[in-house]
């Protein structure tokens, strides 16, 4: 007769993985994605007649990222923490003659609670090539929404006296009248040849 091995008492290992469990999914730590709070444009029906959008140039305040993530701003080469402060004197550049091809245009608008100011017609471009690194992507997409938000704490100073983010949410809307946010990201080119 062979001898009889005992048996192992395993009704208690079901709970054992299951603590093991909650214990390394409480103790991991887990990577963040990085990204962007945009609002999408509305949808529209194919339909429906587009108008041909006219932009001058001289609106258009062009940053292009390469494939080894390289800036060029406005034709000229520049370093990433030059881009904020370019694009900010780029936004408030409104005290020009509107045939002056450097700066952006303006209109004059009657807003209420403020009185007739300019309004830009600066628009941000951001055009990168396919081989860019989401990194250099969202640097410069933060260096851009910096410069729009410093803009926009110098308007409310202005007008208000106060930080643009302690603004009342119909004064914060008043100032983003003065200085609307507009960023036009092209779709990724091959430039590079990466």
């Amino acid at each position: 007769m062979g001898k009889k091995v005992p048996e192992i008492n395993a009704s208690s290992m079901a709970d054992i993985s299951f603590m093991l469990l909650i214990f390394f999914l409480a103790a991991t730590t887990m990577d963040t994605d990085k990204g962007l709070f945009r609002m999408l444009p509305p949808y529209q029906d194919q339909t429906e007649q587009q108008d041909d959008i006219k932009v001058l140039d001289k609106n258009l305040f062009v940053v292009l990222v390469n494939k080894d993530d390289k800036l060029m701003v406005e034709k000229q080469p520049m370093n990433s923490r030059d881009l904020r402060k370019a694009c900010k004197d780029f936004l408030l550049n409104m005290n020009n003659d509107m045939n002056d091809k450097r700066y952006p245009g303006y209109t004059e608008e009657d807003i209420p609670r403020i009185g007739k100011v300019k309004v830009t017609k600066a628009i941000v471009s951001i055009q990168n090539d396919r081989g860019t690194s989401y990194e250099k992507y969202i640097e410069v997409q933060n260096e851009i929404i910096a410069a729009y938000n410093e803009v926009k704490d110098i308007y409310a100073k202005k007008y208000f006296r106060k930080a643009f983010n302690e603004l009342k949410e119909d004064q914060q809307d008043l100032i983003k009248q003065i200085i609307p946010q507009k960023i036009s990201e092209a779709e990724p080119k091959n430039i590079g040849g990466k």
